[in-house]
């Protein structure tokens, strides 16, 4: 299931994701000093994002539930299904149109291609 996060979400999910874990006093100090948020404001995106199964706030202890790699593959994978009918292949053609795929960048997709068995798996 893909997770859209607006704008402020993903700002304030990047510090947690840095983070990893931390305390809510602390977040907020954070997000004080590098978004210049109020202390609503970091509580109010920070229930959003536990609404949104991103990150859990329990007892003061802001943690991860959802990592940003999980976040982005959720991403990558709802993109390619609502814009190429699920066809990685046709995402791959239309991102490599026109562009000279070096013979690093070819063995690394040949690499990854390997790594992948029929069924999806790795393996």
């Amino acid at each position: 299931m893909n997770i859209q996060l607006t704008e402020a979400e993903s700002r304030l999910a990047d510090i947690i994701w840095r983070e990893e874990t931390l305390m809510s006093p602390d977040l907020v100090n954070i997000a004080k000093q590098e978004l210049d948020w109020k202390k609503s404001t970091t509580y109010t995106i920070l229930k959003k994002l536990c609404d949104k199964g991103v990150v859990k706030n329990e007892n003061a202890r802001v943690s991860v539930l959802l990592t940003r790699e999980e976040q982005i593959a959720r991403q990558g994978h709802s993109f390619v299904e609502s814009t190429f009918g699920g066809s990685l292949p046709r995402f791959l053609a239309s991102f490599i149109h026109g562009k000279k795929l070096s013979p690093k960048e070819i063995m690394e997709l040949r690499q990854l291609i390997d790594e992948y068995d029929e069924d999806g798996t790795n393996g």
